[in-house]
C-alpha cells in the first residue's frame, strides 16, 4: 500500500526519472508505462532502508527501461522503414538554459543513441547526462564497476565519433529558420528551400508502413527539396492546420488534420543551415504529442 511519503518522493523526482527512461527508450509512451510500473514497485519499498532516493529510483527505472528496450529489439528489427524516436512535447521552454539537457533530448542525439547497445545507452545516459557515479550505474545495469567504466568509455567514444557539432540552442534563430522553412515548403518556393538546406541535408521519415513516406533516408539538398515539393504539391485537406510548438527542446512543426496530428517535423540546424529533417508520420508515435511532459536532470 502506497504511503504519502512514497508519493511525495516519487512525484518530486518524476521529471528526472521520465527523462532518464525516455532517453534510454526513445519513447514517451513507453516511458510513462515504465514509470507507472516503477511507482508500484517503489510503493512496496521500506523507506527506512533507502539512503538516497534519487539514486535508488534512478536505478529502479533504469533496470525496467533496459528490460523494455531488450523486449522491443525484435519489433524494431522488423520495423518498416526508418525508426525514429517519439517526438517529445515539452510544457516548458527554458530547458535550453541547460545545454547538456537540451542536447540529450534532441532528435539528432536520440537517433545517435540508437546505434549503441542497450547497456552502452543506459550507461552513457546515466553518466554523461545525469552525472551518476560508476557505482550507482553498476547497480542500475547489473555490471561490475570495472565493466561500467569500460562501457562508459566505449559509449563516449562512439558518440563522439558520430555526433555532429552541437551548437548552443538559439531559440529565436531556430524559430526564424523553421518559420521560413514552413513558408517556403507551403508556397512551393524551391529557391527558398534550397537556400536553407545544407548540401548534404538528410530527410528521414518514420511511418512504420502505416502511411505514405520514403522507406529510406533521402540525402542531398535538391533531393530533399524535391520530397518537400512533392508533399505539398499533392494538395492538402481543407481542415489541415499547421502549428509550431516545442518538441525535443526545439521548434517543431506539428501538422493536424482536424483534431488529429498527422505529422511532426523537426529540423536540425548547424551554422544557420538545415542539415537534417526528421518527419514522424507513424500515427502510433503521434499520440505522444497530445501530452506535454516536463524534463529535468
Amino acid at each position: 500500500m502506497s504511503t504519502e511519503e512514497h508519493a511525495e518522493r516519487f512525484t518530486l523526482l518524476r521529471p528526472l526519472l521520465f527523462t532518464i527512461v525516455y532517453e534510454i527508450l526513445g519513447s514517451a509512451t513507453e516511458a510513462d508505462d515504465v514509470l507507472q510500473d516503477g511507482y508500484l514497485r517503489w510503493a512496496d519499498v521500506d523507506l527506512a532502508a533507502v539512503r538516497d532516493t534519487k539514486s535508488y529510483l534512478a536505478q529502479l527505472v533504469t533496470r525496467q527501461a533496459l528490460n523494455a528496450l531488450r523486449a522491443s529489439a525484435r519489433r524494431r528489427e522488423d520495423y518498416i522503414g526508418p525508426w525514429l524516436p517519439e517526438p517529445l512535447l515539452l510544457d516548458e521552454r527554458d530547458a535550453s538554459a541547460d545545454v547538456v539537457l537540451a542536447e540529450s533530448v534532441s532528435m539528432a542525439m536520440l537517433v545517435l543513441l540508437e546505434t549503441l547497445t542497450p547497456d552502452e545507452r543506459a550507461v552513457f545516459v546515466l553518466r554523461e547526462v545525469f552525472g551518476f557515479d560508476h557505482g550507482e550505474i553498476a547497480g542500475a545495469v547489473g555490471k561490475s564497476v570495472v565493466t561500467v567504466r569500460q562501457v562508459a568509455h566505449r559509449a563516449r567514444e562512439h558518440v563522439r565519433a558520430r555526433r555532429k557539432r552541437f551548437e548552443p540552442f538559439d531559440a529565436a534563430k531556430t524559430a526564424r529558420i523553421t518559420e521560413r522553412f514552413i513558408s517556403a515548403a507551403a508556397t512551393g518556393d524551391l529557391h527558398g528551400l534550397l537556400s536553407m538546406l545544407a548540401p548534404d541535408a538528410t530527410w528521414t521519415a518514420d511511418s512504420g508502413g502505416k502511411t505514405t513516406a520514403a522507406r529510406r533516408p533521402v540525402v542531398g539538398a535538391e533531393k530533399v527539396a524535391a520530397v518537400l515539393m512533392s508533399i505539398f504539391r499533392r494538395g492538402q485537406p481543407a481542415d489541415l492546420r499547421i502549428e509550431v510548438t516545442n518538441c525535443n527542446n526545439t521548434p517543431a512543426v506539428v501538422v493536424h488534420s482536424g483534431d488529429h496530428p498527422v505529422g511532426v517535423f523537426l529540423v536540425e540546424i548547424i551554422d544557420g543551415m538545415i542539415t537534417s529533417i526528421y518527419a514522424v508520420r507513424n500515427p502510433d508515435k503521434l499520440v505522444a504529442v497530445a501530452v506535454p511532459r516536463r524534463i529535468s536532470r
